[in-house]
């Protein structure tokens, strides 16, 4: 299972003052609900202040998390899905997604929480999406990330 290793809760940030963006896929519909949920319920619970833009799909989450970083959020909860198909467009949109968010958090310098689900099914990714009986919350995973990331950077920068 990938959540092996994972902590069993995870803990509470203080947000206050942070300003984030939650940008989502409007593929797979159940499972996206589910992700911007949970990343919600951990943002409103860190106290920070944060608003949600959808995109077509997985493709478009690095340039319009880049735009909003740079419009000055401060940092990005990136949600999507993803499920692989007879074809090699999974591998080349799961790439194209992935390299393009690593490449905005480490161009502007601000956290990316990155929640992108590649799946092989809509059944792996109903129990990774924050529903009554997942056994996972990814949103709200990448939501805590990019809290974390944007406290610790807070500190480190003074």
């Amino acid at each position: 299972m990938s959540g092996a290793g994972a902590p069993n809760a995870l803990e509470n940030v203080d947000g206050t003052g942070l300003n984030v963006v939650i940008v989502a896929g409007t593929w797979h519909d159940e499972i996206t609900d589910g992700l911007i949920a949970g990343a919600q319920r951990t943002l409103e619970a860190s106290g920070a202040t944060f608003s949600l833009v959808r995109v077509p799909g997985s493709f478009e989450l690095p340039v319009v998390s880049k735009a909003a970083l740079e419009a000055g959020a401060d940092a990005v909860v990136a949600l999507g899905v993803i499920i692989r198909g007879g074809t090699p467009h999974f591998e080349y949109v799961s790439s194209a997604a992935t390299d393009g968010l690593t490449r905005v958090a480490i161009d502007t310098g601000k956290p990316v929480g990155f929640g992108v689900l590649t799946l092989d099914d809509e059944a792996q990714g109903i129990d990774r999406a924050g529903l009554p009986g997942s056994r996972e919350d990814k949103g709200a995973e990448a939501a805590h990330a990019a809290l974390s990331t944007a406290v610790t950077l807070r500190a480190l920068r003074g």
